[in-house]
């Protein structure tokens, strides 16, 4: 409950409320501040709900690592329901969350009554009021934690029979409390608030005072007469004109409610309590500084540096404390952020997209973070057929350098298409699209082979000599790769080195063959062809 004014609270005589108070329960400003009274500042509560609420909608994760080190969900394990469900028989899962989670916020601390069975696993977790437990330190250096019952009564409860979970703490056993650090901040905001609610209770031009040119009978008829012009111009009266009898005269007393700056104090105080709890602003409803193009980015930025702490603090419990010591090794607790991280329709879209095409995402993994159901054939990555990696490219080029080609069907190249053989007895046509398509992955390989060569070329000293030696050899595989006769070999070995030793920015010329060389060389085979029809 608030006092109406600083003297009551400041009232030292023998009945005075100053005695009755506990210590370090009032701000400077004069308000009581505590986890609940905090609670009626509408800036804290908002912080708090944002907080639990999006903690407490995490879906709870729990793997086991395989041979592979892949991640195998666990949940046959007696742990997962208990986190993901119900862990005790009046809460689900998501209540349970996200009561834990506010506690954790105003109180620092957050904990737990554990039940096990005879196995030692834990089958059922009781919240336990902050309030209502504290920790008792023991002579041995250790700790234990006393329950303060329904009936006044306590318990006394060993450290395996509670699951405390803290915030940031200065000692290791007790977390800090928000509102016990920031208390003068949130006293400021609370003294402002119960300001502003006086000021429009009091409408009749508060902190002004009355004239008389007499004086009144007695106390009671002063008394009386304040009262009546209260109620004359309060509640359902305000705005009302005031009549003044007898000559008296009203008079404002200096100060205004704008003059205070009180608006700017308050909206001062929302800012500084949503950066106590790390909180954006525009999440608790303060959009004064928000635009289109940083409210996505704040919202990110919240998921990481705020909620992901969080996380991670749970986590490290879990795995710590409600875990048996053989499950600690095994298993692997995690809230999973994924739906948070998934942007707009656009940005999944090409998230998928990207994760499908290049092979690392299968497209039943992408209907399954769209909550759609998985369909048949839909489970195995797909590969991209323009590109390979390093080692299948040199064994491809040792191969055919010894002159063994690729059976048919078979693709010269692992990344390239690979081109099925012409049906029994159809005859080869020099133009088919089939052989066009083999010709232009064969010459993908031999560019690629001198892109290779030139890259390492460049790390000698004499990287022109290097290069000229190169193409000296190259000209016999070109030849016996795409089937061209020796002068047409020749013919572009001595092209490409030109090209290369004039280049100024060699990177940039070799990222330029791979995208057009293969298509110059394939048409440089085919003009041969053509003047050997011709």
């Amino acid at each position: 409950m608030f006092l109406s004014s600083r003297s009551a609270m400041d009232d030292r005589s023998p009945w005075g409320n100053f005695w009755f108070e506990p210590v370090s329960v009032r701000s400077s400003a004069g308000v009581r501040v505590s986890a609940e009274t905090a609670m009626r500042l509408s800036a804290v509560y908002a912080c708090v709900r944002v907080l639990s609420e999006t903690f407490a909608v995490l879906p709870f994760k729990l793997y086991r690592r395989d041979a592979n080190n892949a991640k195998i969900p666990a949940t046959d394990h007696w742990l997962y329901p208990l986190i993901a469900r119900q862990p005790n028989e009046y809460q689900n899962g998501f209540e349970w969350r996200e009561m834990l989670e506010g506690h954790l916020c105003l109180r620092g601390n957050a904990y737990n009554r554990t039940y096990t069975n005879g196995r030692g696993e834990i089958t059922e977790l009781v919240p336990i009021h902050p309030d209502n437990i504290r920790v008792e330190p023991l002579v041995n250096g250790g700790y234990r934690y006393r329950q303060r019952l329904a009936d006044g009564s306590e318990i006394v409860l060993t450290r395996d029979q509670v699951w405390h979970l803290r915030g940031l703490s200065s000692d290791g056993v007790m977390g800090l409390s928000v509102i016990e650090v920031a208390r003068e901040s949130i006293g400021m905001g609370l003294a402002a608030q119960e300001y502003g609610a006086r000021f429009f209770r009091n409408d009749a031009r508060p902190g002004g005072w009355i004239e008389h040119p007499g004086t009144f009978k007695d106390k009671a008829a002063r008394d009386t007469f304040r009262e009546s012009w209260q109620n004359a111009q309060t509640g359902g009266n305000r705005h009302k004109v005031g009549v003044l009898e007898f000559g008296m005269k009203f008079h404002e007393l200096g100060m205004k409610n704008n003059d205070a700056q009180f608006l700017e104090t308050r909206q001062f105080q929302v800012a500084d309590i949503a950066r106590l709890f790390r909180v954006p602003p525009h999440l608790i409803g303060d959009l004064s500084k928000a635009t289109f193009s940083n409210i996505e980015q704040q919202s990110l930025e919240f998921i990481t540096n705020t909620m992901t702490p969080w996380a991670e603090r749970w986590e490290a419990s879990i795995e710590a404390d409600l875990l048996l010591e053989g499950d600690q090794e095994e298993l692997e607790v995690e809230f999973d952020f994924s739906r948070f991280l998934r942007g707009d329709q656009t940005a999944r879209s090409a998230y998928y997209q990207s994760g499908i095409q290049n092979g690392w995402l299968t497209r039943n993994e992408a209907r399954a973070s769209e909550n759609r159901n998985p369909l048949p054939g839909l489970d195995e990555p797909l590969q991209p057929l323009n590109m390979v990696t390093v080692k299948d490219a040199e064994e491809d080029d040792e191969a055919l350098d010894a002159g063994q080609p690729p059976a048919p069907g078979d693709s010269t190249d692992k990344g390239e298409p690979q081109t099925p053989p012409p049906p029994p007895g159809r005859p080869k046509k020099q133009g088919s699209a089939w052989q066009e398509r083999l010709v232009l992955a064969v010459a993908g390989r031999v560019v690629r082979k001198e892109t290779q060569a030139l890259r390492r070329a460049c790390w000698t000293d004499g990287g022109g000599k290097a290069a000229g030696e190169f193409y000296a050899k190259h000209r016999a595989y070109v030849a016996s790769s795409m089937g061209c006769s020796a002068e047409t070999a020749a013919q572009w070995c001595d092209q490409q080195l030109a090209e290369a030793l004039l280049s100024s920015d060699i990177e940039t010329t070799l990222r330029d063959w791979e995208d057009a060389a293969p298509a110059h060389l394939a048409a440089l085979v085919a003009a041969e062809g053509e003047n050997d029809e011709a």
